[in-house]
C-alpha cells in the first residue's frame, strides 16, 4: 500500500486556533478510540495542552474488548494521567462531570470569593472520528453539534452552553503533520479517522482482516463467512473469501472484492464483528 499521509490544509488551521484558544480554557478533555487508545492520540496535543488539567476519554468503549479497555485505563493512569472509558451515544456522563468539577475547582472558588459565579471553559480535543462533537452533544442532553460517522465533519471551533456555568469548545479533529509509523496511519484508516478516498479500500479491507484474524479469528470468521483455511491465508485472500461467503458476485461469477471492501471496513467500524481492540498497552 502506498505510504498513508493526510493533512488537509484546514488541520494547520486548527492548530493555530488551538493555540490561540488554550489560554482562556479551564481544562481539556481529550477523546481517543478504545479500540486503538495509542494510534488515536495525536502527540503534537500533549505539548499544547501543557499546564492543564487534562482527562483522557476511551471513547467508543462499547465496541473494545473491556479487558484491554481496562489495561489502557491501568496503563494511562500509571503515568499520572486520568483516564476514563466512555460510550457518547449512550454512555454515562458521571465520571467525566466529576473530573470537570474536581478540575476546575480552585479556579471556581477564586471568583465565588469576589462574589461572583465562573463560567468554567472547557476544550475538546482529539483526531477525526473519535467522538468529540457526540460527547458534547451527550453532556448537553441534546443534539446541538453535527455529528457524522466519517472524519471532517467539523470544520471550525463551536463553543456550546452545556450548563449555566460550562461552555465547552468543540474543535476539528486534527492529525499530525507526517504519519511517520504506517501501522499507526493504517490503524487509523482502518477507524476511519482518515478518509477512504486517499486510498486503496480494497488493500486496506484485506489487511484489516489479517489483522482481525490475528486478534479474533472466531468471530471474524462468523461475520464473513470465512472458511477454515482463512487462518493461513494472506491479505488478499482473506478479501477474496469475504466476497465468496458473503455472495458478492459479479457477471459471469467474478468475484466483488470493492463490494466487499466496504462492506468490511464499514462493519468493522461500527463494531459488528464484535467488542475488538486492534492494540495492547
Amino acid at each position: 500500500m502506498p505510504e498513508i499521509n493526510w493533512y488537509p490544509g484546514h488541520m494547520a488551521k486548527s492548530r493555530r486556533m488551538l493555540e490561540e484558544q488554550m489560554r482562556g480554557i479551564d481544562a481539556v478533555i481529550e477523546l481517543c478510540d478504545a479500540r486503538a487508545p495509542l494510534s488515536t492520540r495525536n502527540p503534537i496535543l500533549g505539548p499544547l495542552c501543557r499546564g492543564k488539567a487534562r482527562v483522557l476519554v476511551l471513547n467508543k468503549a462499547d465496541m473494545a474488548s473491556d479487558a484491554q479497555t481496562k489495561a489502557w485505563i491501568d496503563y494511562y493512569r500509571n503515568q499520572g494521567m486520568f483516564a476514563v472509558k466512555f460510550t457518547a451515544t449512550g454512555g454515562k456522563t458521571k465520571e467525566i462531570l466529576s473530573f470537570i468539577e474536581e478540575a476546575t475547582r480552585p479556579a471556581v472558588e477564586r471568583m465565588r470569593q469576589r462574589g461572583a459565579n465562573k463560567t468554567v471553559r472547557l476544550m475538546v480535543i482529539g483526531v477525526p472520528n473519535v467522538g468529540k462533537s457526540t460527547l458534547i452533544n451527550r453532556l448537553r442532553g441534546n443534539a446541538v453539534v453535527k455529528t457524522a460517522d466519517r472524519p471532517g465533519v467539523t470544520r471550525t471551533k463551536q463553543w456550546v452552553k452545556v450548563g449555566p456555568y460550562l461552555e465547552m469548545l468543540d474543535t476539528p479533529g486534527m492529525l499530525w503533520p507526517k504519519l511517520e509509523d504506517q501501522e499507526i496511519a493504517k490503524t487509523l484508516a482502518y477507524l476511519g479517522s482518515i478518509r477512504d478516498q486517499i486510498m486503496d479500500g480494497e488493500e486496506l479491507a484485506g489487511d484489516l482482516l489479517r489483522r482481525l484474524m490475528d486478534i479474533a479469528p472466531n468471530p471474524t470468521c462468523a461475520r464473513f463467512k470465512l472458511p477454515e483455511e482463512a487462518v493461513d491465508m494472506k491479505s488478499y485472500e482473506l478479501l477474496e473469501a469475504a466476497a465468496k461467503g458473503r455472495g458478492y458476485l459479479l457477471s459471469g461469477g467474478r468475484l466483488n472484492t470493492e463490494r466487499a471492501a466496504a462492506v468490511v471496513l464499514d462493519e468493522f467500524r461500527a463494531g459488528k464483528v464484535g467488542k475488538i481492540t486492534l492494540e495492547r498497552p
